[in-house]
């Protein structure tokens, strides 16, 4: 499984953005996926996840009401909406994979991981 994550950038607070992440290898069936982000100096930290058919999502506290999360499996591709956008908000964001059929929020439960997007959130 690789997973391409795309879509960050540089964005003035209240600003949106929308992040893509990319399957190929095999299919997004039975195979949960995760957002997490990782600021400079802090830990990874888990963001939102949703379930391989769509139907559950979760979301941070810090995060609720402001990000969606959803899956187009035409696509292959998972999206993270992000609104009302944050300085705090600012990190590298991530995509995970994670073969369940229950949404989890540690890192370590994720076994496929692609590379970063940077998000910037100017103040």
């Amino acid at each position: 499984v690789q997973l391409q994550a795309s879509g960050g950038g540089l964005v003035q607070a209240g600003g949106s953005l929308r992040l893509s992440c990319t399957w190929s290898g095999r299919t997004l069936d039975m195979y949960a996926t995760g957002w997490f982000r990782q600021a400079p100096g802090k830990e990874r930290e888990f963001v939102a996840a949703i379930s391989w058919s769509g139907g559950s999502t979760i979301y941070a506290d810090s995060v609720k009401d402001r990000f969606t999360i959803s899956r187009d499996g035409a696509k292959n591709t998972v999206y993270l909406q992000m609104n009302s956008l944050k300085p705090e908000d600012t990190a590298i964001y991530y995509c995970a994979a994670d073969y369940t059929v229950i949404l989890v929020t540690a890192v370590y439960d994720y076994d496929f991981w692609g590379q970063g997007t940077l998000v910037t959130v100017s103040s």
